[in-house]
């Protein structure tokens, strides 16, 4: 169990993205005998949840955000070097890219960060990508996600052509999908038959979770 203390540190050193002071907490946790595990949980992904929160609410910027994401890759690459080989999780994989037509990333390189902060694997197929691009990629790392994103009406109907070639293909099982950009809504994605929508980067995170978990 961590001791209230060193969570708060923990949550502190990825707001702060202070790295120096990241690692050590983690070392000392370790060197002290605790499952790594715990540091992590308990600690550094409520942190990196309350950055997600506050770029959210526009407290935080984008370099911020970066800088938070590179101190919890260096923690939690040193979790697992400390985790016993059972007790590795095999981390959900997602392919993510902006759909054809539509050169647009900033936001989902946003969401890119964030995900990769939370210890997700993912595959940046990069903007204005083909259908088929996005299931070749998919079968190709095994995903478990395919997230689309657009910001752009003229090009959300590619999210739903997704949908189609999936099930043509008879893969439709096989992933979940989520789609996402300023003129994306829930009720698009329940229409054209994607498995979840997200609102902005952090809810990214949160849907995709669900959605692996």
């Amino acid at each position: 169990m961590v001791d209230e203390q060193t969570i708060k540190e923990a949550i502190k050193a990825i707001v702060d993205h202070d790295e120096a002071k990241a690692i050590e907490i983690t070392k000392k946790f370790i060197e002290a005998g605790n499952n790594s595990l715990e540091i992590m949980t308990e600690g550094f992904i409520p942190g990196i949840g309350e950055v997600g929160d506050q770029f959210g609410r526009g407290l935080l910027f984008l370099p911020g955000l970066v800088q938070s994401a590179d101190v919890m890759k260096k923690v939690t690459a040193l979790v697992n070097e400390a985790l016993p080989e059972k007790q590795l999780e095999k981390p959900g994989v997602v392919v993510i890219g902006t759909v054809k037509g539509d050169i647009h990333d900033i936001g989902k390189g946003i969401v890119v960060a964030l995900l990769r902060a939370n210890g997700l694997v993912v595959h940046d197929i990069g903007r204005d990508v083909d259908t088929e691009k996005f299931i070749e990629e998919a079968v190709k790392v095994e995903a478990d996600v395919i997230g689309t994103s657009t910001l752009l009406t003229t090009t959300m109907g590619h999210q739903k052509d997704l949908e189609k070639e999936l099930k043509k293909a008879g893969l439709r099982d096989k992933f979940k999908t989520i789609v996402g950009g300023a003129p994306v809504t829930g009720r698009w994605a329940a229409k054209i038959g994607a498995d979840a929508y997200a609102e902005d980067a952090q809810d990214s995170v949160v849907k995709i979770k669900e959605l692996i978990g």
